[in-house]
Parts: C-alpha cells; structure tokens; sequence
C-alpha cells in the first residue's frame, strides 16, 4: 500500500506507477525541463528512482528491467562502499594533524583510501556502462546518451 511519503511505495510490477510518480504523464515534461532529476542520486543516475525513471523513458522490456536492476545494485554497492572509504579517509586526515607533529603515514594512507576508492569506483562504472550497453537495442543506446548528454542524467 502507498502511504502519503514516497519511501514507503512499493511497485507492484516493474512497469507500474502511482498517480504521484513524476516519470509519466504531462507533468513529467516539466518536471524535466526545470532540472528537477538532478541530485537526488542514491545510485548514480541522478534521478531519485533510476530503475523506474530508465525502465520508463527506454521502454525496456522484463528482462531488460531485471538486468538493469542487477547493475544498478552493483554500483549502488560500490558508491556506498566509496562514501565509507571516503569517511575512514577524513579520520585519517583528521588523525594526521591532530598529534603535536604532523603524521605525514596517516596523511599519506588517508589520500591512498581515496585514490584506490576512485580506482574501484571507475572501473565499476566503465563496467556498468558496458553491461547497459549490451543490453539496449540501438534506439534505447541513443535515448539513453541523450539523456546523459542533456544532463537529464548525471552518470
């Protein structure tokens, strides 16, 4: 059952969608245009709903949802991962000036969490995008690079 917030609804299908969901109908142009998709990423896509927000604009099919669904997960895992390496980084950082002499190791360790973090990160993305690739037709290829072009979606 839906509740008045929108953390609480659920779909019931891949494809189905509440009155209040912002990827369809008139509105969903609006809401497009005013840049509202932006910066509301839990998973890297930009839009607060990618698997739903993407299942709609590429028409994907069934199988098609269900593997994306699968990549998305695997970044999301890898983001979290990266804000939790980013986090113990800081501490590092923090650790390093907080002695009477700076500790130049603690320094060092924190900027390498963040550069093998960025590393990990990367090469999870380049992997997700080839995998979203293989799985589009040429049509959804190119609604899919036009609306990361557009900045519609943040990669």
């Amino acid at each position: 059952m839906c509740h008045t917030s929108w953390a609480h609804c659920r779909p019931r299908s891949a494809f189905h969608r509440h009155s209040h969901d912002r990827t369809e109908g008139p509105r969903a142009r609006d809401w497009e245009e005013q840049g509202m998709g932006r910066g509301f990423s839990d998973e890297g896509f930009g839009v607060r709903r990618p698997l739903r927000f993407l299942a709609y604009k590429l028409e994907l099919d069934e199988r098609q949802v269900a593997e994306l669904a699968r990549v998305l997960d695997e970044l999301k895992t890898e983001r979290a991962q990266v804000a939790v390496d980013d986090r113990r980084a800081l501490s590092e950082f923090a650790d390093a000036l907080a002695g009477e002499a700076f500790d130049s190791a603690k320094a060092s360790a924190g900027g390498d969490r963040r550069v093998e973090a960025a590393r990990r990160l990367r090469e999870t993305l380049a992997r997700s995008l080839q995998q979203i690739h293989a799985m589009l037709n040429p049509d959804q290829r190119a609604r899919l690079a036009y609306l990361i072009r557009t900045g519609v979606l943040v990669v």
